[in-house]
């Protein structure tokens, strides 16, 4: 069943309706569903799907030549190999010279093919200017390496810069196109999938939540022959070459640790050395490094698990690594897992909260310029304080000195939240709001709130979003 990526399925689409040569570079981190969307969107046109190898040259030739045979005639077994990858590519023009009408040309993990032959962006550069700009070819470059799609397929300093006409950076599925795959789970085990999985179609269909939610972890996730029990440490296995150190940086990032010094700390690694594998990290998708949306300075920064999948197989697994190996998970999960998955998707709800105002509320109260969250010190009380949801309008010509912010709460507890949390978060705002500028409050909660704060949001002081409201389309 194909969910959830109609709007990429469409912009692709959109482009093959066109004549002429199209390029289309699609990237995004490992198991996002960049293969599926190319499937869909070839299933009823004529392709030339090539999927390169992490091997050497000849291997990859040997593959392409066959990707060209299968075009030529399905299901082919004996196929000629071309002598280099240039003849390969020269039967290809042929093909497109021919044809009547577009051909697709897929190279799936382009990053791989140009690993094995360096010289091929340069290739492809000189075709596309010299053979196949004149043609209706079909071209589609994809990549799970973001760094590399970014630096040497799309950056100006590329050969291949400038010849691209669509590109598309495949995100996970948001916590509402994540609920679209199990549609008959309650709205709290819902958000436990996106929590789970961080919106990776792949990983929603291997935990087969369905099932239950304690029985789909118990068997698909915290068992040792499970797929998702070894994902993690594949995937560094698979884009690293020192995966147990990026695996002790982001244990201790899971474990609590956020400033630089401190996950250095945590890890045994330099702060230098830190900072280096919390860069790759980041293009990886997995770390981000955060400021405050007011504020913020370097000073300030402090780095989490973007990836939710990462952030719950390490909050969960490795102090639990004894009772998984022994079969033993079963017994405790109440108490070891199902008692603290509250606290762990208070991070969670906080993203969906996000999400939920700039892409799902139908009744903003001005347009969201930028949205994030904010710390920093309560100078009445001399304390830190922080704040959960900030969004900051997009700037009014006519008050050019006025600003307008959304301040937020999010609260995935099972207590009512009470009114006190509205005076909170309006005395936190003090600190960077002047009395001039437009505050707008917000308040999310798993279990609903007080009568006393239902009264508050009758008198336009506070708007109330239940999780039920964060699923209501």
């Amino acid at each position: 069943m194909f969910l959830c990526r109609e709007k990429e399925l469409d912009k692709l689409n959109r482009r093959y309706k066109k004549t002429g040569f199209e390029c289309a570079v699609i990237y995004g981190r490992r198991r996002v569903g960049k293969t599926a969307i190319i499937n869909e969107f070839v299933k009823d046109k004529r392709v030339i799907y090539f999927s390169a190898l992490d091997a050497n040259a000849q291997a990859n030739i040997a593959a392409l030549s066959k990707s060209i045979a299968e075009y030529h005639a399905p299901g082919i077994i004996s196929y000629p190999v071309y002598a280099s990858v240039e003849a390969a590519l020269e039967e290809i023009t042929r093909i497109v010279s021919r044809a009547d009408g577009r051909v697709v040309f897929v190279i799936d993990e382009f990053p791989y093919f140009a690993k094995a032959d360096g010289s091929i962006t340069s290739r492809l550069q000189h075709l596309i200017d010299h053979e196949w700009s004149d043609t209706n070819l079909y071209l589609i470059l994809c990549g799970s390496s973001m760094s590399y799609m970014e630096r040497e397929v799309l950056a100006e300093k590329s050969p291949l810069f400038g010849r691209r006409t669509i590109q598309l950076k495949v995100e996970p599925l948001d916590y509402l196109e994540t609920s679209r795959f199990v549609p008959e789970l309650s709205v709290e085990e819902k958000a436990l999938v996106y929590g789970i999985t961080g919106g990776i179609p792949h990983y929603i269909r291997k935990l087969e939540p369905e099932t239950g939610i304690k029985n789909a972890l118990i068997e698909n996730f915290f068992d040792t022959s499970a797929y998702l029990f070894e994902e993690p440490i594949n995937l560094l296995k698979q884009e690293l070459r020192e995966p147990s150190l990026y695996n002790s940086i982001i244990t201790s990032i899971a474990s609590g640790a956020s400033r630089m010094n401190e996950i250095a700390q945590k890890a045994g690694v330099e702060s230098a050395v830190c900072a280096k594998y919390l860069h790759i990290l980041s293009e990886l998708g997995i770390v981000h490094k955060i400021n405050p949306v007011i504020g913020g300075s370097q000073r300030k920064s402090v780095y989490r698990l973007s990836d939710h999948f990462f952030r719950f197989w390490y909050r969960f697994v490795p102090e639990n690594m004894s009772s998984i190996s022994y079969g033993m998970i079963s017994r405790i999960y109440d108490i070891a897992i199902k008692s603290r998955l509250s606290d762990y998707m208070g991070l969670v709800f906080e993203d969906m909260c996000r999400q939920y105002l700039v892409k799902y509320c139908r009744q903003l109260p001005f347009g969201i310029g930028q949205i994030g969250e904010w710390w920093g010190s309560l100078q009445s009380k001399k304390q830190e304080a922080q704040l959960d949801v900030v969004a900051v309008a997009t700037k009014d010509v006519n008050e050019p000195g006025r600003n307008r912010f959304i301040i937020g709460s999010c609260k995935y507890t099972n207590k009512q939240v009470d009114v006190g949390e509205l005076s909170l978060i309006k005395e936190y705002a003090s600190a960077f709001a002047k009395p001039s500028d437009e505050c707008v409050f917000y308040i999310f909660s798993k279990s609903g709130f007080t009568d006393s704060l239902r009264e508050m949001e009758k008198k336009n002081a506070v708007k109330l979003v239940t999780l039920d409201d964060l699923y209501s389309e």
